[in-house]
């Protein structure tokens, strides 16, 4: 079975929580309102941040932010790379990071590539606005005419 980490569902958790929130966050906070501990929170940042999704400010004031782009504008094959390396199903997809001793005599070396651009292009269609909840809007108010006495 193919499997993400659950780093990378708490990594999309963690950016749809900063699209909804205040300009920048803590990581406890973060934590708090995702329910996911604080040190993970801080480990997905810190991948987050070092892949350019989001950024980090020190300082009293500091905290998290998404990148300039909106979650629009960010596709889940970005954030399964940030937390889990390059999409590659087996080790002897063209650019896996992984070795195969046989690769020379193996009769699949080069057979995964297709299977594994048809993920890597189904991950990159999909961006993390649809994967968020709907926004519900704030009830306007209403106003009841009482009767006039």
């Amino acid at each position: 079975m193919l499997r993400l980490s659950k780093l990378t569902d708490y990594a999309v958790v963690v950016m749809i929580h900063l699209d909804r929130g205040e300009t920048v966050q803590t990581s406890p906070g973060i934590s708090r309102g995702t329910g996911i501990p604080e040190p993970t929170v801080a480990k997905v940042l810190k991948a987050l941040a070092g892949n350019g999704l989001v950024s980090s400010q020190r300082g009293a004031r500091g905290g998290y932010k998404l990148s300039p782009r909106r979650l629009s504008g960010v596709s889940i094959a970005e954030v399964v790379e940030a937390i889990e390396g390059p999409i590659a199903l087996t080790a002897c997809v063209e650019g896996s990071a992984g070795l195969c001793e046989s690769k020379a005599q193996c009769p699949m070396h080069g057979r995964w590539d297709p299977v594994n651009d048809a993920i890597q292009q189904a991950l990159s269609a999909i961006m993390l606005s649809e994967m968020a909840p709907p926004r519900i809007a704030s009830p306007s108010p209403v106003f009841v005419a009482l009767p006039a006495e």
